[in-house]
């Protein structure tokens, strides 16, 4: 198929190269003109043979709204935009029906997968309607993972966004565990290696996971993790998983546990948020704080910085 993409950053760019790699013609366009194929969305739009599909990968919010503005006058009835950034699925319902008042279609994706899916492929998560995402299922099939997993139409629009809203819910709980049980191990005196305690239940246990491989290399790059400011941000999906779960009156202990512990890393330096940290570094370059050393008549300060990607590639 033919593919323009709106947003070349950590995500979009290695998107770009696997289409391509999987046989897909695609034109990028981004800010940066050191990067994009384009000079402007106009001319991204003239140069896509018409029905169109452009698929935006742009932070959620404003930055959205304005592509979705600037697209919807230059496409035409007939075209289809897909949307695979981290949007509320609440957004996708009015996208829906802004783009529908001029023909065009709307797809939503949720794409998980972070700084390995150009290797390993991205698990994607689709909502609407079905004649539209078909439209954009031989890029689907370039970007999933190999085998029969890893691609849902999860349903209607909105669909996909929610469904990668609790994914990321549930990944805030599974990463708050492994943080407590290492901080609980480095508190231990009777345990003298935490790293390889961790690198010992990467095989056999029940609590084998990708997420555990990413925190044996954390541990292989920073035995104690004191390189990192124990804080952690979240980017929104963590809070919406629990605004949801409130409105269908579904009980999420762990998860709501998990984001308010994040919250509680910002008033304190948590050693289980250097985990969290760390982890979210691993699998997807999320910017670290890392501890400053005092200056000459300053108490101290910090730095944020990205550290450099994992050494050894993870599974999943």
């Amino acid at each position: 198929m033919q593919l323009g993409l709106i947003g070349l950053g950590k995500m979009g760019g290695n998107m770009r190269e696997r289409l391509r790699e999987g046989g897909q013609t695609v034109l990028g366009y981004d800010r940066d003109p050191e990067i994009s194929d384009v000079a402007s969305l106009a001319e991204l739009v003239g140069k896509l043979d018409a029905p169109r599909t452009v698929w935006v990968m742009v932070p959620a919010g404003a930055a959205t709204q304005s592509v979705i503005d600037d697209l919807s006058p230059l496409l035409s009835p007939g075209d289809v935009v897909a949307d695979g950034g981290n949007s509320r699925w609440t957004e996708d319902i009015k996208h829906a029906e802004q783009l529908s008042a001029a023909g065009i279609g709307f797809v939503d994706v949720g794409v998980s997968g972070g700084v390995w899916g150009l290797k390993n492929g991205y698990a994607l998560m689709v909502g609407g309607d079905e004649n539209h995402v078909a439209r954009l299922r031989p890029a689907f099939d370039a970007l999933k993972p190999e085998g029969r997993y890893g691609y849902v139409h999860a349903g209607k629009v909105g669909a996909g966004h929610f469904a990668k809203m609790v994914h990321n819910g549930i990944e805030y709980a599974m990463m708050q565990a492994y943080a407590e049980g290492w901080e609980l191990l480095e508190k231990a005196d009777s345990v003298a290696h935490v790293s390889e305690v961790f690198r010992s239940w990467q095989e056999g246990t029940v609590i084998r996971s990708w997420l555990l491989d990413l925190a044996v290399n954390a541990l292989d790059e920073d035995e104690h993790l004191e390189r990192l400011r124990g804080r952690a941000a979240d980017s929104g999906e963590g809070r919406w998983t629990v605004e949801a779960a409130i409105d269908h009156a579904v009980p999420l202990p762990a998860i709501t546990a998990a984001l308010y512990a994040r919250f509680a890393s910002r008033q304190d330096d948590s050693p289980q948020m250097k985990m969290i940290a760390a982890l979210r570094n691993q699998f997807g370059g999320h910017a670290v704080e890392t501890p400053a050393a005092p200056s000459t008549g300053s108490p101290g300060g910090e730095d944020l910085r990205l550290l450099p990607r994992p050494r050894t590639e993870g599974r999943g």
